[in-house]
Order: structure tokens, then sequence, then C-alpha cells
């Protein structure tokens, strides 16, 4: 129940709504426990005693009676569903919040259809407990009490009677949750996968078709959802076979009060009105009974969901800002790496391996290597989008786990690999990283990065909509909207992460000229497959596997490194068999 404890915190905002509304509760039930009084004495004082007067007052203080508490239900149930739709409101932000504050290896490792799943569905659970599920459990309580003790204030033998189902409901109940909640914990996880399915199938919908895969991809869907159909109606299963039962039991109250309560009248020990009455309680008794199966299936929903909810709120990050971070000030644009060893969360291989460099102010270094020989890692290093595993990284001499990881991101300008555009205008994306950009500034960007002609051939300009992650936009198109997007921040230092892959040579030449003037005043790293590109680099950095293992200027390594000439020389002739002082 310590979840179930930790989702009530998050009422404490809302506590005095939520004590006017469980107020409104008490009246609520207060009236309906004096409801059956009303109806003794129309009984007993109006019907059997023939006096019509009585009759007529009492029926319409009966009608009295429900108008109010029609009232106060509509006050308690409007209040109740603020309150809900305000926690879901608040869960759905702290979820969000924390999705967007922690490290780039909790997203390597998390399923987007999971964390989706987790924000929608699970919170929808949620904000079902802490409104209408927890008021009708607080509901049931107190009818059942106040009941309980008015049926033994009226006949001890038929209040005992009554409520001998008592214990094996509640023992059945117990037996009920402890056999859903992992059905229920079990489905919610499935539902994740699926979503992720779906959301893998629609960002990659031009790849099925490529291929030819609908079918398989049809196939594949139906055979993760009928997972989850099996487990939900396992669970149904279990719902079906546990509601009846709990129904049968609080009902048998009601025959034992009709065999024995009806004795009693006959007998002369009580009257017919005593017995409606008393009857008329017991079905108010055997309501929150039979909701009992109901309440602990909304429960243990809940306490799932809850439990997956907490597994984000709960993560922590690995890139954490120290207490005493200061704030970086107007960078130069020196980095420094020390000794930088760095391996994947959970992972024994480094993927970096002892690397050691400086980069100057202003100067221009190109990262060379094979896939998987380390150049992106070095560029995620640098903005902390991960923390190396062993040694330091210094930018000015400030070590960047001492400073604030915003005042350090807010003076790097990046450009990634796989250019990410957001469903909105070329407008909206050019400005994202300084919304407070003048027009003038943003057309200079645009300009620099060859964008502004290709944007204003477009009949809406720069207010064009690009489409869900730029998809209206072709890959050149999108890589020159990231640059410009990356210089109006006006970075000390800049990371082009083969910013010119996806464009031809022409739009590459005017990248590569504006690029070279923008350049100039702050330290750019960049990774290129293109030689073209990088040979008037300041600082030439070759990685194999992980290891530093030459930097220089292009001539020096032609000289001195035969894994650069190897490179160099396979560019200009690609059928070129690697050469002996390469391999070695």
């Amino acid at each position: 129940m310590q979840t179930i404890w930790r989702i009530m915190q998050w009422m404490k905002p809302y506590a005095f709504r939520e004590a006017f509304a469980y107020v409104n509760l008490l009246a609520i039930n207060g009236l309906q426990l004096f409801t059956p009084l009303l109806i003794e004495r129309i009984v007993d004082d109006g019907i059997r005693a023939r006096d019509f007067r009585l009759l007529a007052l009492l029926s319409m203080a009966l009608i009295g009676v429900d108008l109010a508490r029609g009232v106060l239900n509509f006050a308690q149930g409007y209040l109740t569903e603020w309150i809900s739709q305000y926690i879901a409101y608040d869960f759905r932000n702290a979820i969000y919040q924390k999705l967007q504050r922690l490290s780039f290896s909790y997203h390597d490792r998390a399923q987007t259809g999971q964390l989706l799943s987790r924000a929608t569905s699970d919170v929808e659970r949620i904000r079902f407990l802490t409104g209408r599920g927890l008021l009708r459990l607080v509901d049931s309580a107190v009818l059942f009490l106040g009941t309980a003790i008015i049926l033994i204030s009226k006949n001890w033998q038929l209040a005992v009677l009554s409520l001998m189902t008592l214990p094996i409901l509640v023992i059945v109940a117990q037996r009920f949750s402890s056999r859903v909640r992992p059905l229920f914990r079990l489905a919610q996880n499935q539902l994740g996968d699926l979503t992720t399915r779906i959301q893998d199938n629609l960002t990659g919908l031009r790849i099925v078709k490529a291929f030819a895969q609908e079918d398989a991809e049809i196939q594949r869907f139906k055979d993760q959802n009928e997972v989850l159909f099996d487990t939900n109606m396992r669970a149904a299963r279990a719902r079906s076979n546990y509601g009846p039962l709990l129904d049968l039991i609080a009902s048998l109250g009601t025959v034992f009060i009709l065999w024995y309560g009806g004795r009693l009248v006959i007998n002369g020990q009580l009257t017919l009105g005593e017995l409606v009455a008393f009857n008329s309680y017991l079905l108010q008794l055997v309501s929150p009974m039979r909701r009992l199966g109901f309440l602990v299936s909304m429960l243990s929903q809940a306490q799932a969901s809850g439990e997956r909810i907490f597994e984000i709120l709960d993560a922590e990050s690995e890139v954490k800002e120290s207490p005493n971070a200061y704030t970086l000030p107007r960078l130069q644009g020196a980095v420094e790496f020390d000794h930088v060893t760095f391996r994947y969360f959970g992972s024994a291989q480094p993927v970096l391996r002892d690397v050691s460099f400086q980069a100057q102010p202003g100067q221009v270094i190109a990262i060379l290597g094979a896939t998987g020989s380390g150049k992106s890692t070095i560029i995620n290093l640098i903005p902390r989008f991960y923390d190396c595993s062993e040694g330091s990284i210094r930018i000015d001499g400030h070590n960047i786990k001492d400073v604030t990881i915003d005042s350090l991101r807010r003076q790097i300008g990046i450009v990634l690999q796989e250019t990410r555009l957001f469903a909105a205008s070329i407008r909206e994306n050019l400005t994202f990283g300084r919304p407070e950009t003048t027009e003038e500034e943003m057309i200079a960007a645009a300009k620099a990065a060859a964008a502004h002609d290709f944007i204003m051939s477009f009949p809406q300009g720069y207010d064009t909509l690009v489409g869900e992650r730029g998809v209206t936009l072709s890959g050149g198109q999108r890589q020159r909207i990231a640059i410009a997007r990356a210089l109006l921040v006006d970075p000390r230092i800049l990371i082009l992460d083969d910013s010119t892959s996806s464009v031809d040579v022409e739009t590459e030449r005017q990248i590569q000229q504006a690029l070279d003037r923008l350049m100039e005043g702050r330290t750019s790293f960049v990774i290129a497959q293109r030689l073209s590109s990088v040979r008037n680099a300041d600082l030439i950095l070759v990685l194999d596997h992980g290891r530093l293992v030459a930097q220089g200027k292009h001539e020096d390594l032609l000289r001195e490194s035969g894994i650069y000439a190897e490179i160099f020389y396979s560019q200009l002739n690609p059928d070129r068999q690697p050469s002996p002082v390469a391999a070695d």
C-alpha cells in the first residue's frame, strides 16, 4: 500500500477542496441513513395508523431529502472531478519534466511506447482513483459503518445475523486483489510495448512500404495485440469469477433478514415499519459490500499504474548537476580532454579509451574514424549529454562537472547527425533555441546556412509548416535549417556531427563557405566523412576503436599516420586495397 499512500500525497495541494467534497459526502450519507427512518414512520405512523395528513407530510419530507441529496451529489461530484483532473495534470507535468531532465543514457534504454502509456493510460487510472474511486471507497466505508451502528442499535440479533458474511467478503476480496494486481501491471506493460510498435511503424512507414513489409508488420502487430488481449481477458475472467461470488455472499444477509425478521413481525416482537426500515438499511449495507470487488480491482489497477509512474519519477539522471555548481562565464572556447574514458551504462567495454587532446579558442577540430570508433561520443561528452567514466573535460579551465548544465549548453551550438525538426513552422524551428530572435537575425542566420533562398521559394516563406519531423523538406533542407538554428544562439563552441552528410556537393560547398566565415572566433568540432571538408582544419583527431591514434594537421598526418593516409587515399580511389602501412 506504499504506492497508494504516495499517490495520496499528491492530493495535499487540494486539501481544502477535498475536505469540502468529503463534508458533502458525510451530509449525503447522513441523509441516506435518515431515509429508512422516514420510511419506517410512513409505514407505522402513516399507513398502518391511516393518518393521511402525516403520510403526506412524511412523503414531502422524503422528496425534500432526495432533492437535498441531489444538490449535494452534484457539488461533491464536481469538486471531486476537478481535484482528480488537477492531480492528473500535475502527474503529466511531473512525468514530462522528469523525462526532459533525465540524461541520454536513460532514454537509450527506455522504450518510447512505454513512456507514452505511463503518461496517458497509467495517469488516467490514478486520476480515477483520486476522484470517483477514492470517493466511492470512503463513501462505502462511511455508509457501512453508519448503517452497521444503526442496525445494532435497533436489533443487535438481526444485525449480527446480517453481518456474519462480512469476514468471508474480506477474505475473498484479498484473494481477488493478490491475483489481479500482477495481471493489471502485466497488461499495462504490454500496452506500452504495443504503443512502441505503433510508434515505430508510424515513424518508419516509408521503410515498411519500401521493403513491401506491410503484411508482415500487420501480423506482428496482430500477434502482440493478441498477447495484450489474452492478458486483459485473464483479468476479466478473474473479475467475472469473483464479482458474482461477492454479490452472492453479500445477498445472503438479505435472505437472513427476511427469514428471521419476518418471524419477529409475526410474533409481534418487531413492527412492519421497523422490518421495512431494517431491510432498507441492509440494502444500503449490501451496496458497499457489493462494491468491494470493483473497489479492490480499482485499487489494484491504480497501484500497478502508480508503480510504473513512480519508476519514472524516481529515476536518477546519470548526469547530475553538482549542488555547488556555478554559472559558466562567457567562454573563449579552449577545450581539453584529459585521459577521458567512457563506458555506456551497464557496459564493461569502453567506447573511448584514455583520450587526451587540447583545442585552442577559435580552432577547427576535425574528428575522423571508422563507424563505431567513438567520434559521436566525443561530441556528446562536451555538452554533458553523458559524463565520462574516467578522466575530466575542461573548458577554459572549468571542469564541466562543476558548472551548471544550462550555462554550459547555452554556449554550445549543435547540429546532430540525425536532423530533428518539430512539427511547426520554419520560423519556430529556427528560433527554437532563442525565441527572442529578431526577424533580421533569423534571416541572416538562414542566409549564412544557405537556407534563405529555398525558404522563400515556399508560398508561406518562413511560416511554412514542415510536417512531422520535417518530412516535407529534403534532407539537405532540414540540415541547413538545423545549422541556422544552431548559429542563431551565437555559440562559443560549435559542434557539427556529419552536418553535410545529407546534402549534394553544390549545397555542401555553399554551407562550407558560410561555415568557414561563421567558425571564425569559435571553437568548432566537425565530424565528416568527406576529407575535403576537414583538410584545412587546425587539428585533426583520428580515432580507431575508441583510441586516439593520431592528431595533427592534414599534411603532417599524411606523412605520419597510416590510418589517416589510408582514409584519405581510399576516398581518392575507392577501389584501392589497404596498404601495409595502414594495416600496421
